[in-house]
């Protein structure tokens, strides 16, 4: 710290602090930096966020200023620091740096940040494993009694989200409440040097929670239901018993920060049996992929490539799963994973231990867990120890449970690297519910709340130039999940003190959050805003970018499975495949992929076959398509498989419109060409599954070789597939490899859209393009299409804190309703001005 000057001026500063400052230590660093520099004064939490007065040396004031922004805590984040200048109070009796003092908080109305869960920190780390990482022995002058302890935190690390029920974020407003902390936790607690100052979480052995194992019987295996003392914690405690009935196959429910997980050993044994086998038959889960945990970075890289970007995500306080590369080459000495984790895919989602439950486990073992939720099929992941025993009775063989009430279901976050950048794929534990400042002069805008989509479900608060993104909760078309969804809608209401004055959703009138809107708004007298669906997509893009309230529109395209689309005379009421004009008050349709039905309505998106015929009766020989297939290519297996199907029953279908609206969807493009040439062709079995083992099937050379080969698209008018169906067909009668056609449809796939976006740019003078949709966490299409607009000159938007997917729509709906009230609230005052004026 530099030293100043003695012949400073003195005077006083009241200074707010807003962002993410309350539960991550941010009090203590502030009485550690004010002590430094002999500052007096006090500092608190309060609704707004960190309040704090100072006296003193004027450049003292000024150093606390630049050594709060570069010492600020880990999980700490510093949107704005406001200073107001006071009448300085001579009092030399006070003016000593102990008299810096901690105050309770201030029981205002919420406007501040609060900060996720987050993993286990390194200091923590040290006292659950009595060693710290200069590989020396810990002071043995005072005993660690938190050595094996799992539900050991700080201020930098542990639960925040999932136990909290208000605010401020104090003890008393968690589940922590029940645990009385001991005179050692409590001397912590109170102490501003300690890092567990007013940790809400602090426990250890004597007070806090406590883990037992039991059967699927409900009869305990190891510990107590009661608080007990260990005697020698790290080798026996529940834990390493459960770790033991991984190693031999069992399937054991673990209970964790935000919800319960069932976990069962990765690898097979010598004979090729695996536990995830058993798994996938009890779960119902016959292809989906697992994601995995592994003890550390070293054991992730036997079997997968990290870079540098993914080793950073992967550490990070978020520890979310990242999407990796799987090795193809073998490590020897190195246990063999299971071909059953991820069927027909060349990734990994993989995941460090995030919690001290996590970390012990995998320290008693030498391979690497399959950790997935642990739910029924389609429902949400239980977070309750009774009722884990109700759902999972014939998934579960063991049960390592703890007595800390999970208060709100958090999943895990999932991020993939993508043009050098981390994509979401799915937004929770680790970064919600931590607030995303928005572009200058939304915090002009009323409170607003914004129901969110029917898939991938988050809804969106907005509140003084915040949004707040709930976490990820699924589909609410499942009524357990949306009951979580009506729990957190009212959770983030309390937490923030949130009072919206309009609700947003999506234009779809089927869609359950839109009905949810409906009766909320209905209920309280409010305003309601209907939100076209790529709009969305592309707004939050643009959110997500802090670009401009009034910027100039963007080139948005957005490629995804279904939306609602507006009331177009020039396509389909379903889009998914669309090129638009758009800022955060409007968009218009430019170009959209070729309309295509979708035989039997939703059916249409489980059986990727349907969308095979539908593509080749309609593009092919003007809608007579599929005898022209027949036809030129009748030795075809296409052709053998399509034939036992009714497909005079389909023609009558789409000929007089019953059943089959006409969507412009670019995912069923994919499920189409997927189906064509085998992949998924009768049944999906997760959302997204034929696309991505479609992607999957590309090598490396396969990619080299569709740079100049890549199938055409007819991109005249709207972008038309026909060219490169002729092409698939023609390949798949010279029996070209899979990985190839996959290629080539890609990268013509690619060409067409760039080759679109760069006559629309030019038509209407737009140098900016946004990036959105789904079909857009596709690595090799996302890649291509991003890095040759760029080439192009064109500035590329793409997300960057939410999800491409409709986990992000939600944002999207919120911005667009800010951006029209404020509007109107601009051309009313502009209105009132004129008249004023005239009356003048």
């Amino acid at each position: 710290m530099t030293l100043l000057p003695k012949t400073s001026t003195k005077h006083a500063e009241t200074i707010r602090v807003r962002g993410i400052v309350q539960g991550v230590g941010f009090r203590p660093t502030v009485w550690k930096i004010a002590q430094q520099l002999g500052l007096c004064g006090c500092v608190s939490n309060d609704g707004d966020g960190v309040l704090i007065e100072l006296q003193g040396q004027s450049l003292s004031i000024d150093a606390f200023i630049n050594c709060l922004s570069k010492e600020k805590p880990t999980l700490a984040r510093i949107d704005s620091i406001e200073r107001e200048r006071n009448e300085y109070i001579d009092d030399t009796s006070q003016n000593t740096a102990s008299s810096f003092k901690i105050i309770e908080s201030n029981q205002s109305n919420a406007n501040t940040g609060i900060t996720a869960d987050a993993a286990t920190c390194d200091a923590c780390l040290s006292d659950i494993f009595d060693i710290n990482f200069n590989n020396t022995p810990n002071n043995k002058t005072k005993e660690n009694h938190r050595k094996g302890y799992p539900f050991t935190n700080c201020t930098h690390c542990g639960p925040r989200l999932s136990i909290i029920l208000g605010i401020p974020y104090d003890r008393a407003q968690t589940s922590m409440d029940e645990f009385e902390m001991c005179p050692s936790c409590l001397h912590e607690y109170n102490s501003p040097a300690d890092r567990r100052f007013h940790a809400q979480p602090n426990a250890c052995p004597n007070c806090g929670p406590h883990v037992w194992l039991e059967d699927n019987n409900g009869k305990l295996v190891s510990g107590s239901y009661k608080k007990e003392h260990f005697k020698d914690p790290i080798n026996d405690i529940p834990i390493t018993k459960a770790a033991l009935c991984i190693s031999n196959k069992a399937i054991v429910a673990i209970k964790g920060i935000g919800g319960i997980h069932l976990a069962a050993c990765a690898c097979d044994d010598g004979n090729g049996e695996s536990a995830i086998q058993k798994l996938r038959i009890r779960k119902k889960r016959p292809h989906k992929p697992f994601a995995i945990m592994a003890k550390d970075i070293s054991m992730i890289e036997q079997y997968c490539y990290v870079s540098e970007k993914e080793r950073n995500l992967l550490t990070s306080p978020a520890a979310p799963i990242v999407i990796l590369k799987r090795r193809s080459d073998s490590i020897k000495n190195t246990s063999q994973l299971s071909n059953d984790l991820a069927p027909g895919q060349k990734t990994l989602g993989v995941m460090l231990p995030y919690s001290p439950i996590h970390h012990l486990l995998l320290n008693a073992l030498n391979t690497p867990i399959v950790l997935t939720s642990a739910n029924a099929s389609h429902e949400p992941q239980c977070i309750d120890n009774n009722h884990a025993h109700k759902t999972l009775s014939n998934i579960a063989d063991y049960y390592l449970l703890h007595n800390r009430k999970i208060e709100n279901r958090v999943d895990d976050s999932v991020v993939r690297i993508m043009a050098g950048k981390p994509q979401f794929y799915r937004r929770a534990r680790g970064y919600a519910p931590e607030s995303l400042p928005l572009p200058k002069d939304f915090e002009k805008a009323d409170d607003i709340l914004a129901m969110g989509g029917e898939l991938k479900n988050t809804f969106c608060l907005i509140k003084n130039g915040q949004a707040i993104l709930s976490q990820h909760m699924g589909d609410l078309e499942n009524y357990k999940t949306y009951e979580d969804y009506r729990h957190n809608l009212s959770l983030y209401e309390n937490l923030f003190q949130h009072n919206a004055k309009h609700i947003a959703v999506d234009s779809h009138p089927e869609y359950i959050s839109n009905k949810a809107g409906h009766e909320l708004a209905e209920e309280r007298n409010l305003t309601l805003h209907r939100i076209q669906h790529h709009h969305a997509h592309i707004a939050s893009c643009l959110a997500d970018n802090q670009y401009p309230l009034n910027g100039p529109p963007v080139l948005g395209i957005v490629l995804d499975g279904l939306g609602y689309g507006s009331d177009d005379k020039n396509g389909a009421p379903l889009w998914g495949g669309e090129f638009l004009l758009a800022d955060y008050q409007q968009s218009q349709r430019l170009a959209h992929f070729k309309p295509v039905a979708l035989l039997g309505g939703s059916i249409a998106m489980k059986q990727p076959w349907r969308n095979t015929y539908a593509h080749l009766q309609t593009c092919l020989n003007n809608g007579n398509g599929w005898d022209w297939v027949v036809k030129n290519h009748p030795d075809l297996d296409l052709v053998k498989n399509l034939s036992t199907k009714p497909l005079a029953t389909f023609d009558a279908m789409m000929n007089q419109g019953m059943n089959c609206p006409q969507a412009s969807s670019a995912g069923r493009l994919f499920d189409a060409v997927a189906g064509a040439i085998g992949i998924c062709q009768e049944k999906i079995q997760y959302e997204g599954q034929a696309a991505i083992e479609l992607v999957s099937s590309i090598t490396e050379k396969a990619w080299l070789d569709s740079q100049t080969s890549a199938y055409r698209f007819d991109t005249k008018n709207e972008l038309d597939p026909t060219p490169m169906w002729k092409g698939l067909l023609h390949d798949l009668s010279l029996s070209t490899p899979t990985g190839l056609i996959s290629a080539r449809f890609h990268k013509g796939l690619s060409n067409a859209i760039q080759k679109v976006a760069i006559r629309l740019a030019a038509d209407n003078n737009i140098q900016t393009i946004a990036l959105s949709g789904g079909v857009f966490q596709n690595k090799t299409l996302f890649e291509d299409v991003k890095q040759g607009l760029e080439k192009q000159g064109f500035t590329v938007l793409v997300h960057r804190h939410v999800p491409a997917n409709d986990g992000g729509i939600a944002l999207g709906q919120a911005v667009i309703t800010a951006a029209r009230i404020l509007s109107e609230k601009n051309t009313n005052k502009q209105t009132g001005n004129a008249r004023s004026n005239l009356c003048a």
